[in-house]
């Protein structure tokens, strides 16, 4: 005779089981990325400031969570540069928030529990992003960090970590797409395999 209390554990451990979620961390590899486009350094300046080098001319060896550190580092900089004023904090504030995002956001999506996850945290770290260089164009337009090369490498920067993004996101919804087109193939094992 079967109790009521029996079939209670069995029918929690078959839901255990079906929602289990993978916590398999994918790491992002290291790209080799050429730049083409970096500013023009500043008299007075050193001219390799926030940039990771390889020792190859021409290119540079990226790996994505080091440009992202960068990237926050360079934002902190440039925030602790804003006047003290009422718009100045307003939007060192702002830039800081939206610049340190990415970074911890990046961390995020390493650890996604499913592709949707993954293209979810993308593309939360490309629209910080995109804020993150309004946000540095309107530090621009006000002139209140004339010629610095920390706001020069910003708006450089965020250019090419939103086509990273962008590019990433675009493969992530292909591979999505080409994996939900696979059919299921059940496996089948002869008798002597059953064990």
């Amino acid at each position: 005779m079967k109790s009521r209390h029996d079939g209670t554990k069995k029918e929690s451990k078959m839901r255990k089981r079906k929602h289990r979620t993978s916590n398999i961390e994918h790491r992002t590899s290291k790209r080799v990325i050429r730049i083409s486009n970096l500013p023009e350094s500043i008299p007075g300046e050193p001219d390799d400031n926030y940039v990771v080098h390889d020792g190859n001319i021409g290119r540079r060896t990226f790996d994505l969570e080091n440009r992202l550190l960068e990237f926050a580092s360079a934002i902190i900089d440039l925030s602790e540069k804003l006047p003290n004023t009422r718009a100045g904090n307003h939007i060192a504030g702002q830039i800081l928030r939206s610049g340190t995002s990415p970074l911890p956001n990046h961390g995020e999506e390493e650890s996604a529990e499913s592709l949707d996850d993954f293209i979810h945290k993308l593309k939360i770290c490309l629209k910080e992003l995109r804020e993150t260089r309004r946000w540095a164009r309107l530090l621009s337009r006000q002139h209140w960090t004339r010629n610095d090369s920390t706001l020069l490498f910003i708006q450089s920067e965020s250019d090419e970590l939103i086509r990273i993004f962008m590019t990433s996101i675009k493969t992530a919804k292909q591979n999505a797409i080409s994996q939900k087109k696979k059919p299921f193939t059940p496996v089948n094992y002869s008798m002597s395999e059953a064990g």
